[in-house]
């Protein structure tokens, strides 16, 4: 019989349902919460309102697309965490309740771990070992990833994490929220002109505060001699900006695969996303002879099909859950 999985995704803003039959993404729902845009960013009891109001319609979506019926399910994965925590109360409670309801095992599912696991979405899959640079939210960190359970983490951001750094900028360059989409659109047209100070840090650390404080001094005498510097400038600044923090993601990417020995390298999480970053994967790949994967960006942000995967690899080794299992806003990725 197939292994049927129905995925539950509820960490932030995003609500999410997906069906998995032996490992293959078969519906992928998500319904986004724009509301959040005009306060500049998740305002969190907005959030799990709304997770309230879309879950039920979300999940029968994703079973009517997939053409599974809930007597079908081998079994329920949702997320744990780490995120919002009234935003997971909601996604956590309705996977045992609806499991309970019916007889069905459910298998909790780490969010970052899940972002990784976002490489076997699509064919061609990444052999082991490999790493995997997570950017996700106020999550950056490089991985070493030996099977689909086996993670290690090889190297964290020591203050703010790089997604934080891009909403930060965006935000003193007066753009909306989430800001990071828009810098990647404005570089576009942009040309990098303005330096900003790399961390120096050790091994594969990383650090965002620094070039977060060195933005906001910049713009702040720059607009002191000239209060339409942003404006005049904005193409360039965000093209500047995006320049260097990809470069710092990057370099340690370089890093941590020269010491390792490992050439198989991929990239997971929203700011996954962003076209520089893609690009400059693609490139160094090239020079270093790596062999690169990345998600299609409906896998790369916050989604139920990587839950659902994750709960599939999970199914196979019996990692099941109990009923009395409960949300939790942080979970260490490797211990």
């Amino acid at each position: 019989m197939p292994v049927i999985i129905l995925a539950i995704e509820s960490s932030c803003d995003d609500t999410a349902a997906a069906v998995i039959i032996d490992g293959r993404v078969v519906s992928n729902v998500l319904a986004d919460q724009s509301i959040h845009a005009q306060y500049g960013g998740v305002v969190p009891e907005l959030a799990s309102r709304a997770h309230q109001a879309n879950i039920v319609p979300v999940v029968d979506a994703a079973l009517r697309q997939s053409g599974v019926s809930i007597n079908q399910l081998s079994a329920i994965a949702f997320t744990r965490g780490p995120g919002l925590l009234g935003s997971l109360m909601v996604g956590v409670s309705f996977a045992k309740g609806l499991a309970l309801s019916h007889g069905i095992p459910v298998i909790e599912v780490h969010h970052l771990q899940a972002h990784v696991l976002a490489q076997f979405a699509d064919p061609p899959f990444p052999s082991f070992p490999f790493l995997c640079l997570l950017v996700s939210g106020g999550h950056t960190q490089i991985i070493r990833v030996t099977d689909h359970l086996a993670l290690e983490v090889l190297g964290s951001t020591q203050d703010d994490a790089a997604g934080e750094a891009f909403d930060k900028a965006g935000k003193l360059l007066g753009l909306g929220y989430p800001a990071g989409p828009l810098i990647d659109q404005y570089a576009r047209k942009g040309i990098v002109r303005f330096d900003f100070p790399h961390p120096q840090l050790p091994w594969y650390e990383y650090s965002f505060s620094g070039i977060k404080t060195a933005i906001r001094y910049f713009l702040e005498r720059e607009t002191e001699k000239d209060s339409g510097f942003i404006d005049a400038h904005l193409p360039d600044l965000c093209a500047s900006i995006q320049h260097h923090i990809v470069e710092i993601l990057l370099e340690k990417l370089v890093l941590a695969s020269e010491q390792t020995g490992i050439r198989t390298v991929t990239i997971a999480g929203g700011v996954s996303a962003n076209s520089q970053l893609r690009t400059r994967l693609a490139e160094i790949g090239a020079q270093k002879k790596w062999s690169t994967f990345v998600p299609a960006i409906a896998y790369s942000t916050d989604n139920a099909a990587m839950i659902g995967l994750t709960g599939y690899y999970k199914y196979l080794k019996g990692e099941f859950t109990g009923l009395d299992v409960k949300p939790l806003a942080r979970i260490p990725l490797d211990g």
